[in-house]
């Protein structure tokens, strides 16, 4: 309360000065609160600092207050540090669809929505309407003209390009043996020397090391081995977990804010920028083309390169940097795809043992990995009999998505399915984490983790529509390598489930991190013992 009446005393002799101004020169008397701009600031500051604070103490609802001047900032800056579980709440609350409004001098303003509805339509029925759009690119702007950041001619460029490589003949080929090979000098020889130092490892940073050295020789055919015993320190591999908290920073703050730190090199954005400086040192010595030298087909970016001269699109910046686009996106989307599930996966199994144990029948039954058999890999197509585990890994999603939110912004003036009216570029945030929550959407057992639900009657995999499952995005835009992630995670999946006893580290906390990707904070902390094979 003092605290209170001091600022009060302060404003009241700041409008005492105003008032002795205004009455010797009555004649600006309007003008003269533009000599004042510390009462502005005081004012401003003390509706944003009580609003806070009456929202955390007196409100029950989850429903942000528009107050005068701040809007709805103070329920933000509240909840950023639990933004995503914030915002499921406030969409269960609201029916699945919130206006959120800014401060009135900050282009803050947006729709949040998670309602399946509004979803197919913004990322089907209308699909052309609703592009990334200059913002999307904006924010950002690491990944340059990748498949990411594409749109119209360029995304159908990309999609076409990356497709067509994926449906090569000797693509899951190359697949299996670049996951199995990672599995056999990398996965096995790391975990059990942590077993046999009997001590803890943080499994996420061992799947995100598997991931990124996997999708490097698949998108750069180099293997950087970050997955060594040692476990080196590679500057890009550690970049993108320090580029996608900066990512989410950008959407929340006004942008003059993020652009003045990135201006001063300071703050997140320093972070933003020596993840950009470590990106660009890693992938540019390997995507460069020696003149004369032969074009292989069943490499990923000569099939880029190769598309790049012939139709000339891409990159106004030139064939160099479109290929380090292309490879930064891909890179992105593979790295931490298959890592966050697996991560959740695991996280989730230590909490339902009884998932793990028919997981373990299911490998027994349908690949014949017994305990009393020697451990041996599978095929790509066998891969496909994990039904169970299948819906394992879709619960793992649909609970924990990769990237939390997407962001899209209209072309012409729409009108969604929730009867939400749209000025052309409105910001829409479709909080894809939230849809896997919903109980309107799941059921009351929305927050279970239950692999029965992906499962028919008749034993085999059921299919959602991707409105309703966003994990791989929605629409024309859904993810090209979904089939191949879920083959990399269960080859990831049964190997460490066949080899290995895995628990939680008590009192280690396992949270989302605030940030694009919905990795764990502070990684998964595990202590591994053998079983008895």
């Amino acid at each position: 309360m003092r605290f209170w009446l001091g600022i009060l005393s302060i404003i009241q002799r700041e409008l005492e000065k105003l008032q002795s101004t205004t009455t010797e020169n009555s004649h600006s008397a309007p003008m003269a609160i533009f000599g004042y701009p510390e009462i502005f600031f005081f004012t401003f500051t003390i509706i944003l600092l009580s609003a806070v604070w009456r929202s955390r103490s007196w409100r029950k609802s989850s429903v942000p207050t528009n107050w005068p001047l701040v809007g709805m900032l103070p329920w933000l800056l509240r909840n950023f540090g639990r933004i995503h579980s914030s915002v499921t709440q406030l969409m269960n609350e609201c029916g699945g669809t919130f206006e959120f409004k800014g401060p009135w001098f900050c282009n803050m303003g947006m729709l949040v929505t998670s309602d399946p509805a509004n979803i197919h339509h913004i990322f089907s029925r209308n699909f052309s309407n609703y592009p990334k759009g200059p913002e999307f690119r904006k924010v950002f702007d690491v990944l340059g003209d990748g498949v990411i950041n594409a749109d119209f001619e360029l995304w159908e460029f990309h999609r076409r390009t990356t497709q067509s490589f994926l449906s090569h003949a000797m693509f899951h080929t190359l697949l299996g043996r670049a996951v199995w090979g990672k599995v056999e000098s990398g996965l096995l020889p790391v975990l059990d020397s942590f077993l046999e130092r009997g001590v803890a490892v943080d499994l996420q940073d061992i799947l995100q090391r598997f991931t990124f050295d996997n999708i490097c020789k698949l998108v750069l055919d180099y293997d950087p081995q970050s997955l060594s015993i040692d476990l080196p320190y590679v500057p890009c591999e550690k970049a993108f977990d320090d580029a996608v908290q900066p990512l989410l920073h950008r959407y929340i703050v006004p942008e003059s804010f993020w652009k003045l730190q990135k201006w001063l090199g300071v703050g997140k954005e320093r972070k933003l920028m020596e993840a950009c400086k470590a990106f660009d040192e890693f992938i540019y010595p390997h995507i460069t083309f020696r003149d004369g030298e032969q074009k292989d087909d069943s490499k990923l970016l000569t099939a880029f390169r190769k598309a790049y001269e012939e139709k000339n699109i891409g990159s106004s910046r030139g064939l160099s940097v479109f290929l380090r686009d292309t490879a930064l996106s891909l890179m992105f989307a593979g790295r931490d795809t298959t890592s966050t599930c697996l991560t959740w996966l695991f996280w989730l199994m230590a909490k339902n043992p009884l998932t793990e144990t028919k997981i373990r029948e299911e490998m027994e039954s349908k690949l014949q990995l017994k305990e009393d058999k020697n451990w041996r890999f599978f095929s790509v197509e066998e891969s496909g009999k994990l039904i169970y585990l299948h819906g394992a890994l879709c619960e793992s999603l649909r609970l924990f998505p990769p990237v939390g939110l997407q962001h899209k912004a209209p072309i012409a003036p729409d009108t969604l399915p929730s009867g939400n009216y749209l000025e052309p570029n409105t910001k829409v945030v479709v909080s894809f984490c939230s849809t896997g929550r919903m109980e309107s959407v799941w059921g009351k057992d929305c927050l279970e983790f239950k692999p029965e639900r992906w499962i028919t009657p008749g034993g085999r995999t059921k299919h959602e529509p991707s409105y309703k499952f966003p994990a791989f995005n929605a629409g024309p835009r859904t993810c090209l390598g979904k089939e191949l992630a879920f083959v990399q995670m269960k080859m990831v999946a049964t190997t460490l489930i066949y080899h290995y006893n895995i628990q939680l580290v008590e009192d280690h906390p396992v949270i989302p991190s605030t940030s694009v990707v919905f990795n764990a904070k502070h990684g998964l902390k595990v202590r591994l013992s053998r079983r008895n094979v």
